[in-house]
């Protein structure tokens, strides 16, 4: 089976684009939007926001992934706590429906035929939402009350099925739900909590399911989950995760994983480089080489085999000091398992 190299999400702004701009503009577009309104009939919205969202989705389409994740330039929490605190102020936890929605993908479906023309197919498209746990913990805190919880699961459960397209010109591949705290804080919730809460979260149809975590330890509680088909998390900054699974763990449980193979955590890296006295290191330095990223993935691939369905960066790149940049590793990440 072919593994389909895909991205986690956040992406640099092109150069000129301020980020309070883009911010502005974001949240002007999903009002306009949710209210039934032509965002692009605003030419500040048009420019800042829609140009944006096209130009930065053919720049990863252009690195040669399968399936691009849609350029998430906007905080990744905000996107559903906005709407979350909006409902909050109203007295509940659960997002309407015409609320729960994500403004690139509006974009992306409506420009779809100018850019599958373009390149010459269907555009495959993978999209990533910060968790119900994730959420809860930004917004709650760590002591699990079920029914809000169940709230917050229905919440991304709705955003989560007003993402998924499916036209002659693109179709949502993947939906990832993304959960970097699982495993990693004190929350208080049983193991059964967080099996159930993933469980209403995932109750839709069509595209692969992927659940997106930093780190391994949770992966053996997920393995229950109905409704995760693909199991996501870090090996190219944190080598030991790909120890604690196994592929007969995969086998037993039927899941799929993705591996990530390349390094995205620039802090390090530019602390890695500072160290070595290069304070300002150029893109061809801050992006492993392609020869060491086919290297993680042959050792990935020969231990997961066919449940080794998905690859490519390690997490997100909003951080990451340019598109080029970004593209770069993209592309060598695309070079390094076509050519294993």
């Amino acid at each position: 089976m072919d593994t389909y190299i895909d991205d986690i999400g956040s992406f640099p702004l092109p150069t000129g684009i301020r980020r309070d701009d883009y911010a502005k503009a974001y949240e002007m577009a999903r009002i306009a939007i949710t209210n039934g309104d032509d965002p692009y009939q605003d030419p500040f919205i048009e420019q800042i926001f829609c140009t944006t969202v096209v130009n930065s989705f053919k720049c990863k389409l252009a690195t040669g992934l399968n399936i691009p994740n849609y350029p998430q330039h906007f905080n990744g929490m905000r996107q559903v706590g906005d709407a979350i605190h909006t409902a909050m102020a109203n007295g509940s936890f659960v997002v309407e429906e015409k609320n729960a929605i994500l403004p690139e993908l509006y974009v992306l479906n409506r420009e779809a035929k100018r850019i599958s023309e373009g390149i010459g197919k269907k555009i495959e498209l993978r999209v990533s939402i910060f968790g119900p746990l994730e959420q809860y913990l930004n917004e709650v805190g760590t002591t699990a009350y079920p029914d809000v919880l169940c709230g917050f699961a229905q919440t991304i459960n709705r955003f989560a099925k007003n993402s998924i397209l499916n036209t002659k010109y693109i179709e949502t591949k993947v939906i990832s739900i993304d959960e970097p705290s699982l495993g990693h804080s004190p929350f208080t919730g049983s193991t059964e909590l967080i099996k159930e809460t993933l469980e209403k979260t995932c109750d839709f149809k069509g595209p692969t399911r992927q659940i997106h975590l930093h780190f391994a330890s949770a992966i053996h509680d997920l393995m229950v989950v109905k409704g995760i088909d693909v199991l996501s998390f870090e090996y190219a900054a944190s080598p030991k995760n790909i120890d604690t699974i196994s592929k007969s763990m995969l086998d037993a449980a039927d899941k799929q994983i993705r591996v990530g193979v390349a390094r995205t955590d620039i802090d390090a890296i530019w602390a890695e480089f500072y160290d070595k006295g290069i304070p300002q290191p150029l893109a061809e330095q801050i992006v492993e080489s392609t020869e060491t990223i086919k290297k993680r993935y042959w050792i990935a691939k020969a231990k997961y085999g066919d449940r080794m369905t998905f690859t490519g960066p390690d997490c997100g790149m909003g951080s990451w000091p340019s598109q080029d940049a970004a593209a770069l590793l993209l592309k060598r990440c695309v070079t390094a398992v076509k050519t294993v």
